[in-house]
């Protein structure tokens, strides 16, 4: 029987566009941009210079904060400006721009590291960091962090997520039928760092095909275990994965390593395999382009620094004009106000929809139904906690649990009423955040 946890909902996955369309490599644009920020944690500093060139490759920007991630040039070409341009998130942030010189030469620091069995846990850590590699799944958090917990955190268990459970998204799917080998090669290499014997890939049911051939190519290896999931949202979420695998539950205001768990996003594995076998950090991302405006939804295989515009047009452009773009899924990703945006380590998917597909229905009052409440796979009361949050009453919304709102999008989605719990319900958890790390 499929895995699964209680709470949750059903909406449309909508993967049909893109579910059997092979990934396609597309080149860069005549510039790309690389903000500064992509990570979770400390904004980088330039290492580069106007004027310099810069290979594929070549790192153009870090920082000595502790939560940080390098970040690397995907062409070859000539920095042509230090200036701030509009981030995916809607800020303007500081940017480095390249003039994209087409040759796509290497930098010489790329080299392979060596065979996974001849390397120390502390080296592949090291291959991760200096890779610029983080989580791919959205929340890009330093991967090199997540695989060096304190020494009281025991770490027994590792999953990768395979659950792609955000509708329309298909990239992870696409990345387990056609590049197997390199999934598998990422989780051998993190096993390694923990020595673990057992490691398991988690895939929702809706993907039968990846199931398969995953199961096929761990064979190859012992101690690689696939596990089957319910197909439901929010099922890719850390904790629920970890509960639906393990039947550990993560502590309130804690982190996946608290329960001796380690979980990780295909794709992110995928660059780990990359940069032990070949040296290359992180310079491209798998990206679903879909939604019922698109001409020729598709999988792409797209360089970072890759502006927005670009991409659509490799999908053929639109059949209608978008009343929406979204980077991300329709559940937790973020609208856009222009295609002149660089795809960054983050960018999972963009989707482009039409009025029919995107609702834009005015709130009425809370009926007090509870479907909410029903839903919420953190087990919080979403109702409430609006109300206490439209109020600005926080201390009521950290007594209520704000923080541990994954900000899923299901309550929002449930509700009759068409109220905008996510929205207040996010800043509510912001504010409980804070007080919590100001009690630290």
């Amino acid at each position: 029987m499929a895995l699964t946890f209680k709470g949750g909902i059903h909406p449309p996955d909508s993967k049909k566009y893109t579910n059997n369309i092979p990934i396609r490599k597309i080149e860069g644009c005549a510039e790309h941009v690389y903000p500064v920020q992509q990570h979770l944690g400390a904004p980088l500093d330039p290492i580069v210079s106007v004027g310099d060139r810069v290979y594929v490759g070549t790192k153009i920007a870090d920082s000595e904060a502790f939560v940080s991630s390098p970040l690397h040039s995907s062409v070859s070409g000539t920095v042509k400006a230090i200036e701030p341009r509009l981030h995916p998130n809607g800020n303007m942030v500081s940017s480095i721009i390249i003039e994209n010189d087409f040759e796509y030469e290497v930098d010489a620091s790329v080299q392979p590291k060596g065979e996974i069995e001849d390397l120390s846990p502390q080296e592949i850590v090291d291959i991760v960091h200096e890779a610029g590699i983080v989580g791919m799944g959205g929340a890009c958090f330093p991967t090199h962090i997540k695989l060096s917990p304190p020494p009281d955190k025991k770490i027994d268990c590792v999953i990768l997520n395979g659950a792609e459970c955000e509708p329309y998204l298909t990239s992870d799917h696409r990345v387990m039928l056609e590049q197997p080998d390199k999934v598998i090669c990422g989780l051998r290499a993190v096993m390694r760092i923990f020595g673990l014997d057992k490691g398991y890939i988690a895939i929702e049911d809706n993907k039968p095909d990846a199931i398969e051939i995953i199961r096929e190519t761990a064979k190859n290896y012992s101690g690689i275990e696939v596990k089957v999931l319910k197909k439901k949202y929010p099922q890719g979420s850390e904790k629920h994965i970890i509960y639906a695998v393990t039947g550990r539950e993560v502590p309130t205001g804690g982190l996946p390593a608290d329960a001796g768990v380690i979980v990780l996003n295909i794709d992110t594995m995928v660059s780990v395999g990359i940069a032990i076998a070949t040296g290359m950090p992180v310079i491209r991302r798998i990206v679903t382009v879909s939604g019922d405006c698109v001409k020729s939804p598709a999988n792409f295989e797209v360089r970072t620094g890759t502006d927005f515009r670009h991409i659509f047009h490799q999908a053929d452009g639109f059949k209608t004009e978008p009343v929406k773009v979204l980077q991300g899924g329709p559940m937790m990703g973020i609208a856009q106000a222009s295609l002149d945006v660089p795809v960054i380590k983050g960018t999972s998917a963009l989707l482009a929809l039409s009025r029919s597909e995107v609702t834009y229905d005015s709130t009425q009052p809370c009926v007090r139904c509870g479907r909410c409440v029903k839903v919420c796979p953190m087990h919080l009361v979403p109702v409430e906690l609006n109300n206490f949050a439209s109020i600005g009453d926080w201390d009521a919304c950290e007594r209520l649990h704000a923080a541990d709102c994954i900000e899923c999008g299901s309550c929002a989605y449930v509700c009759p009423a068409k109220t905008h719990l996510v929205s207040n319900i996010r800043i509510a958890r912001q504010k409980a955040l804070e007080k919590r790390r100001a009690k630290k």
